[in-house]
């Protein structure tokens, strides 16, 4: 088969390519949102005051009030780091 150039290639692969690349960008986006904010909540609670955090998502305890704030962020930073492996994994195997 022959190579295709971009504008030669039908539009339902093209239009599938550029949904990708929004999904893509979206979810990293998203992702370091939600890393940064894993790294931060820490810092904006004071562990030894229940009523700064009893009124947040997962409260009144304190690690439901973590694990609502921090795991998304864990998760996410999870997920970005075994697809940039995969994708290097991948490369390094095709050459």
């Amino acid at each position: 088969m022959r190579y295709q150039t971009p504008a030669q290639q039908p539009i339902p692969v093209r239009r599938h390519r550029f949904l990708r690349g929004v999904a893509l960008v979206v979810g990293v986006i998203l992702g370091l949102y939600l890393i940064g904010r894993a790294i931060a909540e820490p810092f904006l609670i004071d562990f030894s005051d229940p009523s700064t955090y009893h009124l947040a998502w997962g409260g009144p305890h304190l690690i439901g009030v973590l694990a609502v704030h921090c795991g998304p962020g864990i998760v996410s930073a999870a997920w970005m780091v075994s697809a940039v492996l995969r994708r290097s994994h991948r490369r390094s195997r095709s050459r």
